[in-house]
């Protein structure tokens, strides 16, 4: 029969959000210079870039979401799509590894100028205590590891008042994270500017914190979808991205607070406050 479906997968139909999407980057990262440069007009042009980027984001995300329902996520589609997310995720270790990279540089070789002193952390630096606020997000962190893991597991038992609460808590907890570390760096001793230390450590642990922030509203949209009872014991990968990529972003804050924290600020002074 002509135009029958002969195969698993699903065949797009022409669709704009992907030319969309790579003009809305443009504009957005072509703001961003603009601000930085101090060029007229330059935050509004970044702003309106974001909102054209989130707006795409939105729209193709919905569309996926909708595809879902039409039964167009065959388990070969199914499959495909978590091999897209494990790509993406390794991609994001990659972004990592070069932070890593640049903190181990900078404290295994530290720079013998005066403002440095050959030592690591620099001369004159006091460092954040490890075991203060850091100890307690790292105990949140992994406090979430467990809630996103009991709503995944409700989810799978057909449980959809425990998803539903394991999904609160975790993203309850995702928030605190990230008000606890907005009040650290609002309180950091050290600045971004200047000396190695403070760029590498709030570029490293800044870009963690976004990720929380990402995986925080990955994990308010699935809380959505609960709601409206978009999830089913054998179809839920949009549930599943998100809990890998919490898992993920968990593991990356053990790294963090063990070698930035712990280790990269052994033997300097504590600041007081």
């Amino acid at each position: 029969m002509a135009g029958a479906k002969s195969h698993d997968y699903h065949i797009l139909p022409p669709d704009p959000y992907p030319i969309l999407s790579a003009f809305a980057a443009l504009i957005l990262a072509s703001g961003g210079i603009m601000y930085m440069h101090n060029i007229a007009y330059g935050g509004f042009v970044a702003i309106g870039g974001l909102i054209c980027v989130l707006a795409c984001m939105a729209g193709w995300w919905g569309r996926v979401i909708g595809e879902a329902k039409a039964g167009d996520h065959t388990p070969v589609v199914g499959l495909h799509l978590r091999y897209g997310m494990i790509l993406f995720i390794a991609s994001e270790v990659m972004f990592f590894v070069g932070w890593f990279w640049a903190w181990f540089d900078f404290s295994l070789f530290p720079s013998t100028v005066d403002a440095v002193g050959g030592v690591w952390p620099p001369k004159g630096i006091e460092v954040i205590n490890p075991f203060a606020f850091p100890l307690l997000n790292t105990l949140i962190l992994l406090c979430s590891g467990t809630t996103v893991t009991w709503a995944h597991h409700a989810l799978l038992h057909g449980d959809r008042r425990g998803l539903i609460q394991g999904l609160w808590c975790t993203i309850l907890l995702g928030a605190l994270f990230s008000t606890i570390q907005a009040y650290e760096y609002a309180h950091a001793p050290f600045a971004f500017k200047g000396l190695n230390y403070g760029a590498a450590f709030f570029m490293a642990t800044g870009f963690h914190g976004f990720h929380v922030l990402v995986g925080t509203i990955f994990l308010i949209v699935n809380l959505i979808r609960a709601y409206k009872g978009d999830f089913t014991p054998k179809q839920h990968f949009g549930f599943e991205a998100a809990a890998w990529y919490w898992h993920f972003v968990d593991v990356v804050w053990l790294f963090l607070f063990v070698t930035i924290y712990v280790w990269g600020g052994w033997g300097a002074p504590i600041h007081a406050g």
